[in-house]
């Protein structure tokens, strides 16, 4: 493998209208809000990262301007001038710095497209290169699509008909306490045969488990995330409890917390989220986990722009991850992304990978500074 230099590294802040507002049990959002990473190589290779955030503290604590501080002031000084010879050296590159996952997953992301890109490989072939051995990439991913909140059982059964005549194979829907049971009924009526399951983000508490256990009627593919985004132990308490399996996404924030949460029976599922544990290396251990316990994995998604969309995809194309992912298309999100081509969905409800080499999507820069020109007309406090 070619090493790389890190020359030169910018900050683009950008802001793109959904098509529709999403809302979940942390409230609606109208805009996608990304901070993309462009990294320049010393041979002059540029390779693109997306930091996973958002415009307030919801399913994490980061936030746009968070981002731009913790890159400008510390993460973009110690990598620059770095020699990569391996993109799994960025994290003890970073190592004296803690949290801000999102935030050094987007620099890490760079480094491993411009090293792809470097070595002639798509990224997703590169993954297949760290991964454990006979994990070749398949070229394409098994997704599914999620819906937010609608304001009625009537509203929320079209969307559910439209994504479904799209040739979306499985369907995500959002609950909180008070829209659950009702919501699955209905849908799983009109619908008996698709694959369904309900994403709560940690709505729920402990003594909810009876409640919860209703859902078993409905035979979900899998409840995500009932109790406290921080919590392990409780999970590993109601799981037991349930038939339908618990499916954790923010309480693993590591290969660790992974090994944990298999201990005390606390999952049946896993989404990895590689914003979430801070990148591809984290996302890697974490993968060779669940591919040598059986444990079933899909990849997760923060709604990411074309940019995070194409490496998130890379991932999700390893055999282990053996559950439809949440990496819909481009045109279930936005009218018009920042880079090319756009991503749709396949007849057997995948998503192929682009050929090109690294996250192969080209970012169009006119798009780019267009997106992040609305983000400081909407947000102008935040250019200084």
């Amino acid at each position: 493998m070619k090493s790389i230099t890190i020359q030169s590294i910018d900050l683009h802040t950008v802001l793109l209208p959904y098509l529709a507002p999403f809302e979940t049990s942390f409230g609606a959002e109208t805009d996608k809000v990304a901070l993309l990473v462009e990294l320049t190589t010393a041979a002059g290779v540029v390779g693109w990262g997306e930091c996973s955030i958002e415009l307030w503290p919801g399913y994490g604590h980061e936030t746009a301007l968070m981002a731009q501080h913790i890159l400008s002031e510390f993460l973009v000084p110690a990598a620059l001038g770095a020699t990569i010879r391996d993109p799994r050296e960025v994290p003890a590159l970073l190592r004296r710095f803690r949290g801000n996952q999102h935030t050094r997953a987007g620099l890490e992301a760079a480094v491993w497209d411009a090293f792809a890109k470097t070595n002639d490989m798509r990224l997703t072939d590169l993954f297949s290169h760290y991964a454990p051995p006979g994990h070749d990439s398949q070229g394409k991913a098994l997704v599914g699509v999620s819906i937010g909140i609608q304001p009625s059982l009537e509203a929320t059964l079209a969307v559910v008909r439209q994504r479904l005549d799209e040739g979306y194979g499985r369907i995500k829907l959002k609950i909180k306490r008070g829209w659950d049971i009702e919501l699955a009924r209905a849908v799983r009526a009109a619908h008996p045969d698709i694959l369904l399951m309900l994403d709560a983000n940690s709505d729920y508490r402990p003594e909810d488990a009876d409640l919860l256990a209703q859902l078993d009627e409905f035979d979900l593919l899998m409840i995500e995330q009932p109790l406290s985004h921080d919590d392990i132990y409780e999970h590993g308490r109601l799981q037991p409890r349930l038939q339908t399996r618990v499916c954790l996404d923010e309480s693993v924030k590591t290969a660790g917390d992974l090994r944990l949460a298999l201990q005390v029976g606390a999952l049946g599922v896993l989404n990895l989220k590689p914003a979430r544990v801070g990148g591809f290396s984290e996302s890697l251990e974490i993968y060779g986990i669940c591919a040598e316990s059986d444990t079933p994995l899909w990849v997760g998604g923060m709604l990411e722009t074309g940019v995070g969309r194409a490496a998130n995809l890379a991932f999700a194309a390893l055999p282990s991850v053996n559950l439809p992912s949440d990496i819909s298309a481009t045109d279930r999100y936005f009218a018009k992304d920042i880079s090319e081509p756009p991503f749709v969905l396949g007849a057997d409800s995948t998503l192929t990978v682009p050929a090109g080499a690294g996250i192969g999507v080209e970012v169009l820069r006119e798009r780019v500074e267009a997106a992040a020109a609305r983000w400081y007309e909407n947000y102008p406090y935040k250019a200084g």
